[in-house]
């Protein structure tokens, strides 16, 4: 099973009450999450959400896919995300997997720190790149549309050891 790893939720956004575990909120007014998301997430073990997750509904409908993992990002400012920390890591097969929101934040070297992947937000603009042999991941957003930057999110599949990232582009109407 994959591990996928999402930004964005419902910043500002209107809400309708979760009503089953395939709730989806109400996207006519910037939804709980995506419709596109939650069936691209479906069958995942783990969610990593790279901050800016929006609202606590965000990872109640998450947490209803698989067990999530996630950081506070810069509009993570309400009294329910003060339970969120700023970073994360987490263990996959072995393997040490940093969390952040901002990239620009990070204050450790992650050779040094044995990390085998970086994940960040912040920006939503989609990345996979690999520096001096660390697998550094931007998923973009999954959420509401930031200028004109596509809807993605990025699955991480552990294969012999090795992570391979996968981008997922969601396929959302223009306007959407």
């Amino acid at each position: 099973m994959p591990w996928d790893c999402v930004q964005g939720g419902s910043r500002g956004s209107r809400l309708t009450p979760p009503h089953d575990d395939t709730d989806r909120g109400d996207l006519g007014h910037a939804r709980v999450l995506r419709p596109q998301a939650v069936d691209a997430l479906k069958g995942s073990e783990v969610i990593i959400h790279a901050g800016d997750v929006g609202t606590a509904e965000v990872l109640e409908v998450l947490g209803r896919i698989a067990p999530v993992v996630a950081v506070r990002g810069n509009v993570d400012t309400a009294p329910w995300a003060r339970r969120l920390p700023a970073t994360e890591v987490v263990e996959a097969g072995g393997r040490l997997l940093y969390v952040l929101h901002q990239l620009e934040h990070l204050d450790l070297d992650p050779v040094a720190a044995g990390f085998a992947a970086v994940i960040s937000g912040h920006s939503h603009n989609p990345s996979i790149e690999i520096r001096r042999g660390v697998l550094y991941l931007n998923p973009g957003s999954a959420g509401p549309r930031r200028f004109s930057l596509p809807i993605t999110l990025v699955r991480l599949r552990l294969s012999e050891g090795a992570l391979a990232p996968e981008l997922v582009s969601l396929e959302i109407p223009r306007g959407a």
